[in-house]
């Protein structure tokens, strides 16, 4: 099966067609992804011989910061979106060949969680990814914002003020809206500008960026909630690395669209994987069609057998990252 056919598989599938699907793109990838194959042939692994998802060898994420993981094409100009990370990180960095995948694989996620896209106004508290640039997750919110087609729609850069003033008309004339905001950024705002909200909506898409100190995820929201009146903040789970988010309506339990599956890696053994219970997260994501769709995550989190999850820290020794609040 030749990528172009996956793809178009892909967006319409059903969750219980995604095993074999992946077990389609996992053989397509050891033969068109070098580091991929040269990874996978580094462990002995006959990809043939691969029958189960629970077989197939995940790419540890780091490889995104020490190598092009992807396609190699000449003449082709590639996207790059690369991870904002703090000071003094080496950034993560996908190269991504076609961005129509990317941005039909996050409207399609978008509309399935919330709803058409022009029902809302959509903003965008995210000062670090703006002023970083190169990041996926400002050209997701960019498009959002344009696609939802209302004036008070836009990024809300070091204004504050012109934040809380929108935020006011929106709730006055009863408009849905959708707030995106980094942690540290959220938290700065809700301390200045506390207000009940009936018709706005918060999503955190987690990083405290060295800016505040770590709290868990239940902790930030907690806050929030209070200072905003709101029975739920949700969150958005996202990366560099990935092209399709999962989203977090209620309490923290992520939902992924049918093209996406998180499973269990052991943390003593990183090839022991399972459907469900604790440990590191793996993450099948057949968006990334032309990078690699099997990541093996410095996430630290549970599966449940419905296939959701929740995300409650960091593996030790690694990169505090801008898509999981550290467990402290």
């Amino acid at each position: 099966m030749t990528m172009t056919k996956i793809g178009e598989q892909m967006f319409r599938m059903k969750e219980e067609e995604v095993v074999d699907l992946a077990l389609a793109m996992f053989k397509q990838q050891v033969s068109e992804i070098p580091i991929y194959g040269k990874y996978v042939r580094t462990l002995g692994i006959d990809p043939a011989s691969v029958k189960s998802m629970f077989e197939i060898p995940f790419l540890p994420i780091q490889f995104f910061k020490t190598h092009r993981v992807g396609v190699e094409a000449d003449g082709i100009d590639f996207t790059l979106f690369e991870s904002s990370g703090t000071t003094g990180q080496v950034s993560s960095r996908h190269y991504v060949k076609d961005i129509e995948v990317y941005e039909t694989s996050f409207l399609t996620c978008f509309s399935t969680f919330f709803g058409a896209v022009d029902d809302y106004c959509i903003l965008g508290l995210l000062p670090s990814y703006l002023e970083r640039g190169q990041s996926s997750l400002v050209y997701m919110v960019n498009r959002l914002i344009r696609d939802s087609h209302h004036p008070s729609s836009g990024f809300y850069l070091n204004n504050d003020e012109a934040l809380h003033a929108a935020i006011q008309r929106l709730e006055a004339a009863k408009q849905p809206a959708i707030l995106f905001g980094v942690t540290y950024a959220l938290l700065d705002f809700a301390e200045k500008y506390p207000v009940s909200l009936h018709y706005v909506k918060i999503i955190e898409t987690g990083g405290m960026k060295g800016r505040r100190q770590e709290l868990l995820r239940d902790e930030v929201h907690a806050i929030l909630k209070d200072k905003f009146s709101l029975p739920q903040i949700y969150s958005e789970y996202g990366m560099t690395e990935l092209l399709s988010q999962a989203y977090s309506l209620k309490d923290g339990l992520f939902r992924t669209p049918p093209w996406m599956k998180v499973i269990i890696r052991d943390l003593n053994d990183p090839f022991m994987l399972s459907s469900n219970g604790k440990g590191a997260l793996n993450i099948i994501d057949l968006a990334n069609m032309y990078s690699c769709c099997f990541i093996a995550t410095d996430d630290v989190g549970e599966v449940f057998e419905d296939g959701s999850f929740t995300v409650t820290g960091r593996l030790d020794n690694t990169d505090i990252r801008g898509c999981s609040l550290m467990a402290v």
